[in-house]
């Protein structure tokens, strides 16, 4: 798996909050049509928002980095934050499912 995770700073809770909520609506749309895997956005106490992005191939990660350059321009011309991003692949990912074995019979 190939990732993609960026970090952003944004000056405090609120503006982190609404941020996550762009970038939510906007990247679920992307799901599709650049093949992610995995979308996990995460917001910190302190007005941080990490987003972390799985691709089963290199090319669908290139094609990613290619197209979303307009969606960052958008989120830099609203909010006012600083970005370090980074590509690499994974080399361990663990993520339980709860699932129910239960059967019920009325």
């Amino acid at each position: 798996m190939y990732a993609k995770v960026y970090n952003l700073k944004f000056p405090g809770l609120s503006e982190a909050k609404v941020a996550a909520t762009f970038c939510s609506e906007n990247l679920g749309k992307k799901i599709v049509a650049f093949n992610i895997r995995s979308l996990n956005i995460s917001i910190g106490q302190c007005g941080s928002v990490s987003i972390s992005l799985k691709f089963e191939t290199g090319g669908d990660l290139k094609k990613f980095e290619e197209h979303s350059t307009g969606f960052f321009s958008e989120l830099k011309d609203t909010f006012v934050y600083k970005e370090t991003n980074f590509s690499g692949i994974f080399v361990y990912n663990y993520d339980s499912e709860i699932t129910s074995t239960e059967l019920s019979v009325n």
